[in-house]
């Protein structure tokens, strides 16, 4: 499944100093996760400042913060990338602390993997199988991306296998080139910001619906309606005491 085309639709501006008069805009925290060697740090910077750096010193986890509008609708975006050592085991017993951590906190998320890499294809399944074990009664959105898209001769893992595997987890996939194709890595980012933004919003009306509701104001017309009816009694009144 790939998601909608939004690209044109994001700005990105630094998170102003807060003020008293200032309206906050939503939190929307998401996280990067996969092998390492994957492009995780490179997609991120791609999506915020539009440049692509190819190589990347292994990072220990960098915090990037952004005010994002997204079709009209101001987020202020956190993004926390993730080492690229990050090992999850398939029983689920062996995960460290930087990863359990990060999970919890994330309210979506991108699991990458690259398709000249089969093993890091092979780490998708137990990264979306732990954060559904940490948010067992959450519906996270989760979007799985195939990036390297440009490096055909040194595919190791098909589309169709993104494309099932996706489909057995219930997640979305799009296969990307984030060297080549900017637009792709801003509709993946705009995607999962919006979904992220759905869910806030459903948790706000069931908090809304769960308060006693306050007394319906009366319609205006109904109000005008008896206005007129207790003028003409009182016009009327006068000749009826006669």
């Amino acid at each position: 499944m790939r998601p909608p085309t939004m690209s044109g639709h994001c700005l990105l501006a630094p998170i102003p100093e807060s003020s008293s008069d200032y309206l906050l805009p939503k939190d929307i925290k998401l996280a990067v996760l996969g092998a390492g060697r994957v492009g995780k740090s490179a997609m991120i910077v791609r999506f915020l400042t539009k440049r692509f750096i190819g190589d990347y010193e292994p990072n220990t986890g960098k915090l990037y913060s952004r005010l994002v509008y997204v079709e009209g609708d101001q987020l202020s975006l956190q993004i926390q990338d993730t080492p690229g050592g990050i090992q999850v085991q398939d029983s689920l017993t062996q995960v460290g602390d930087s990863l359990a951590k990060c999970v919890q906190w994330a309210e979506g998320f991108l699991l990458v993997y690259s398709i000249t890499d089969y093993d890091s294809y092979q780490s998708i399944r137990p990264l979306y199988q732990h954060i559904r074990k940490v948010h067992p009664d959450s519906k996270a959105p989760v979007i799985i991306v195939g990036n390297k898209g440009d490096l055909l001769h040194a595919r190791q893992v098909q589309t169709h296998d993104g494309i099932q595997l996706a489909n057995e987890l219930g997640s979305l996939f799009l296969e990307i080139s984030t060297s080549e194709n900017y637009e792709d890595v801003c509709d993946v980012f705009q995607h999962l910001c919006k979904e992220v933004s759905k869910l806030h919003s459903l948790s706000g009306e069931r908090r809304r619906a769960s308060i006693i509701p306050r007394p319906r104001s009366p319609n205006m017309q109904d109000l005008k309606r008896r206005f007129k009816q207790a003028l003409s009694s009182k016009v009327k009144a006068p000749s009826a005491l006669g």
